[in-house]
């Protein structure tokens, strides 16, 4: 790349992969449009201990309460325009129980425009589960858990994936954080990206044909399932074992909104509830806090402020990508994943 910072995305709607047939014979090609980030600012920050239950975690109401006070300093976001979900609220309207949390995704996504700037951050326990619809090439279906799990079940990424990116339009920005086991692939995005910035599975003739775009330690925040087992025994490396459920993929998870998922994790793999900065957090929560503060990256404690040194916004995805990793190398088995709605330039500035 040349020295400076990165560039802005560009303001003209992408067109890639080939040119095919549409239904009124005229030549298409499939399009997304980047968010310029400059219209409204939204943000929904889910942090869930699990308090009093069996699998507590300790960091993830500290995450969302860290994440606003982020959004807030670093991108201009208003705490007026955050919504919180957390397990120690009075207000039962504001705990993060399953009905909670999908009115609460919807609130996000209502009314968005191109431009806006949505944010999605979940720091609490996530899973795997049986894959019912064939979109899956390992077979399970990413999975996250609400306070009332118990009751009132999970949440599949499919169901996320229609609430959260599916009524955007193009040009509409979703951020999302996920600091759960499991995560890589929870909001079904069809492009994942290497620490090279390169796509890691790119198959944009099969999409083009379809004209889709018109259309683990102690304290690991682990599978809740306990009749899975060891995850390493379910999961397979994604290696061609189901050409039909990639096919799928791509042929419905494909969007021309600006949507970027950051995961804790490889879906096969277990995120971190440890300790930095003074309190308990989540690995990736702090870590992508972290590269991304400008002055020192303030972490807010019950003891006054803990200065941890933070690194600048002017980062390419690909290079936010490298450094969230760095933060975490080490310490953690978890790799952090990039995902994203269309493919993406990772060498474009990384803005939200």
């Amino acid at each position: 790349m040349p020295p400076g910072p990165p560039p802005r995305p560009p303001q003209e709607a992408q067109h890639y992969g080939p040119v095919f047939q549409g239904e009124d014979d005229r030549r298409q090609q499939p399009y997304f449009q980047y968010s310029q980030c400059t219209g409204r600012k939204k943000a929904l920050c889910i942090g869930i201990n699990y308090i009093g239950q069996e699998n507590e975690l300790k960091g993830c109401i500290n995450d969302a309460h860290n994440m606003r006070n982020f959004l807030v300093r670093e991108y201009g976001y208003q705490y007026d325009d955050i919504v919180m979900l957390t397990d120690d609220q009075a207000n039962p309207r504001s705990t993060p129980t399953r009905a909670n949390l999908i009115d609460a995704v919807r609130w996000l996504v209502r009314d968005a425009q191109p431009n806006d700037s949505l944010f999605l951050h979940y720091s609490g326990h996530g899973g795997l589960t049986k894959d019912l619809d064939g979109d899956e090439e390992s077979g399970y279906d990413e999975v996250i858990y609400p306070v009332d799990y118990q009751i009132n079940g999970q949440i599949v990424d499919d169901e996320l994936h229609n609430i959260c990116v599916k009524p955007l339009p193009p040009g509409c920005r979703l951020t999302a954080v996920f600091d759960s086991c499991h995560s890589g692939s929870v909001l079904d995005l069809p492009y994942m990206y290497s620490h090279e910035g390169k796509i890691k599975e790119p198959n944009l003739a099969a999409e083009a044909a379809q004209g889709l775009l018109g259309a683990v330690s102690s304290y690991a925040r682990g599978d809740l399932m306990g009749a899975f087992g060891s995850v390493s025994g379910l999961v397979r490396e994604v290696a061609g074992f189901s050409n039909g459920a990639r096919e799928r993929k791509r042929q419905t998870k494909t969007s021309p909104a600006d949507v970027i998922c950051w995961g804790g994790c490889k879906d096969q793999q277990t995120s971190a509830d440890t300790f930095e900065g003074g309190q308990a957090v989540g690995a990736m929560s702090y870590a992508f806090m972290h590269c991304l503060s400008t002055f020192g990256g303030v972490i807010f404690t019950d003891t006054g402020l803990i200065i941890a040194v933070g690194q600048n916004k002017q980062q390419s995805y690909q290079q936010l990508l490298v450094n969230v990793r760095e933060v975490l190398y080490g310490k953690y088995s978890q790799k952090p994943q990039l995902s994203s709605s269309h493919p993406i330039d990772t060498n474009l500035l990384f803005i939200c």
